[in-house]
């Protein structure tokens, strides 16, 4: 599949993809003989679990250092699982601020529904 395709497919910008494979965060994308990249469902795979990671706020460092660990195999895993995990972790505690900023929101909503002449 090319470019524009996998990136509709995954998620990612085809501008993000590029800049994802001159950074290195992609294994090596065979090209066809037109020159044009070719992606495989492997490639997908890969290109969306970034997407996924940068969308729930990973920093570029440590997708960066993520996807040098990946490259080195199986030897790696112990430490992926950590970033991931970190980061998992992360989430958790995001949501739990965005939880409760969220029911404080749902009060003062609520106030306004309360106090008709809006003096809040």
């Amino acid at each position: 599949m090319r470019i524009a395709e996998a990136a509709r497919v995954c998620g990612l910008s085809a501008h993000t993809i590029r800049y994802y494979e001159k950074s290195g965060m992609l294994p090596k994308i065979d090209r066809g003989g037109d020159g044009h990249r070719r992606f495989t469902q492997s490639n997908i795979e890969w290109m969306t679990l970034l997407y996924w990671l940068r969308e729930t706020g990973m920093p570029m460092k440590q997708m960066h250092r993520f996807t040098q660990l990946a490259k080195s195999g199986d030897s790696a895993i112990d430490e992926r699982r950590k970033i991931l995990s970190d980061h998992a972790q992360a989430l958790k505690q995001k949501r739990a601020i965005l939880e409760k900023c969220e029911s404080v929101l749902a009060i003062k909503i609520a106030s306004y529904g309360m106090n008709a002449a809006g003096k809040n």
